[in-house]
């Protein structure tokens, strides 16, 4: 059933569905039909990946475990995943699947804005021009950060990916991967350009689309990933107003729900939320996968790496088991402490036989997650007093403890000893290609890293502070003894992702290995 769902592309349901394989299968001549703002307004819903990087960064990243366990399985592609092979697995969550609904998005983006600008780019049509244009720089984003190297001082010369800015023409079309510095450039001025064109108002389910503070949120990331700080901070504000805790998540209401079936993932999603800043829905097993069940159990985020590194472990705030208002959930069976966010939604196809597509919402913007994007330009600019404001106002709305003083973050972090597979901390060996100094700011990004963690358990972004900040990280099999099976050193090649084997062959380069 898995190998199918590939091949349906749903961009959006919850009570509206709209299919653009009709249109991607027309010829180019056809696409003078786009001669409405209404038809350039459903095409965009079009422009929105339904495919979702969760899965296999989360697989990739410290977040997961061997657990040791007689008869227990796995999914080819979690294994391949957890073990940084190249993927050959092509499923809902695979990189092949990423890289090709993530370059469908980006052609309708692109064919979106060729048909404004044959309409004479009027100004009614500036809101979804730039709609198009911000996704056009998401998707690009995204599989930058996937299939080539990090932002950093070699990027004028490591390779990029394609960055696709008009419409498909031609049968088989020769690109060239550029070089990341490039690609960033060109998101750069995508965003710059589009986003003072956005415009809420053009939206019937505005939490769906790049709206105005989601677009914001996108820029604030951005500019982390390319250390441009007073940007960060810009964007953030404009994010979260003068009042950040009325639009942070009500944690505390949240873990009052039954961790139970889709209730609190429900919650999480819901797009009356004001935490919630945008939503991708995406076909994709990750909810099954990772989630308190029998499904892949060999693989995941257990009860040790829980208890020592993340939502079990210490803080300067006291310990998560005792202070998470969400809470956790463990299904001692599978070995496996999941925090209910991401939930499983199946269109059924046969719902007697129980047969069907399985989709995830990916809360991919959020607002908690843009404060600690704040805070941690703050750190990168030394401005401590303004960082702490920022992670205590997160940590006093994400738990129950109370505030810290800077001292007890330096003594907390700056006491602890570094991170070995055997004896594991939240502290592990920090080794970015930009400068951090030692003592306070050190401590300072530990914290930052430790508290994102917490945040983003299960959503995929832990992978993307492991490239920036050249984090080493281990495979181990957790059993009756910890045992380690490989180490993924700072310049390993196997952090950057393979580009798909049928790319390769049709004339890409390869990432190196």
């Amino acid at each position: 059933m898995k190998n199918k769902i590939y091949t349906l592309l749903i961009v959006l349901f919850f009570g509206f569905m709209i299919s653009c394989d009709d249109f991607l299968d027309e010829t180019p001549d056809n696409r003078t039909e786009l001669d409405s703002g209404e038809k350039v307004r459903k095409l965009l819903v079009s422009a929105y990946p339904v495919a979702s990087y969760a899965y296999i960064t989360e697989m990739m990243s410290d977040n997961s475990d061997e657990s040791e366990g007689i008869g227990w399985e796995s999914e080819i592609l979690q294994e391949q995943a957890y073990g940084w092979k190249d993927i050959t697995s092509i499923d809902d969550d695979s990189p092949q699947i990423i890289w090709e609904q993530f370059y469908k998005a980006i052609a309708s983006a692109n064919t979106a804005l060729e048909a404004i600008r044959e309409m004479g780019d009027p100004a009614e049509l500036s809101a979804q021009k730039g709609e198009a244009m911000l996704c056009r720089a998401y998707g690009h984003f995204v599989l930058v950060n996937l299939f080539s190297k990090q932002y950093g001082p070699s990027s004028a010369s490591d390779m990029g990916i394609p960055y696709i800015t008009e419409p498909e023409t031609t049968v088989q079309p020769q690109y060239d991967r550029g070089t990341v510095a490039g690609v960033y450039e060109l998101i750069e001025q995508d965003i710059e350009d589009g986003l003072p064109l956005i415009n809420n108002t053009t939206y019937d389910v505005p939490k769906y689309h790049f709206n105005k503070t989601a677009a914001y949120a996108f820029a604030t990331r951005f500019y982390l990933y390319y250390q441009k700080y007073d940007k960060v901070i810009e964007y953030t504000n404009l994010v979260l107003g003068s009042n950040p805790l009325s639009v942070l998540r009500d944690w505390e209401s949240l873990g009052m729900l039954t961790a139970n079936g889709n209730v609190q993932p429900d919650a999480y999603i819901n797009k009356d939320n004001p935490a919630t800043l945008l939503l991708m829905p995406a076909n994709s097993y990750w909810a099954y996968i990772h989630g308190p069940y029998t499904l892949g159990r060999r693989y995941g985020h257990n009860q040790y790496l829980s208890s020592t590194e993340t939502v079990r472990a210490m803080t300067p705030w006291g310990n998560m088991t005792d202070i998470f208002r969400q809470g956790t959930f463990w299904n001692a069976q599978v070995n496996r402490i999941v925090v209910r966010k991401l939930g499983t939604y199946v269109e059924y196809t046969d719902q007697a036989a129980g047969i069907g597509y399985a989709h995830i919402v990916h809360p991919v913007f959020t607002t908690d997650e843009i404060l600690l994007c704040r805070a941690e330009a703050y750190i990168m600019q030394k401005s401590y007093d303004k960082a702490l404001e920022d992670i205590n106002l997160f940590m006093t709305n994400f738990t129950y403890g109370s505030t810290v003083t800077s001292g007890d973050i330096s003594n907390y972090y700056g006491g602890m000893e570094y991170y070995t597979p055997e004896a594991p901390t939240q502290k592990k060996r920090l080794n970015p290609a930009f400068t951090i100094d030692p003592g306070t700011q050190e401590n300072y990004v530990h914290c930052i890293l430790n508290l994102r963690r917490l945040l983003t358990l299960h959503e995929g972004l832990r992978w993307f502070d492991i490239r920036r900040y050249g984090i080493e990280i281990n495979r181990r099999i957790i059993g009756s003894r910890i045992t380690v099976t490989d180490t993924m050193s700072k310049d390993d090649l196997r952090r950057t992702i393979q580009i798909p084997q049928d790319v390769i062959d049709a004339g890409l380069p390869a990432n190196p290995r």
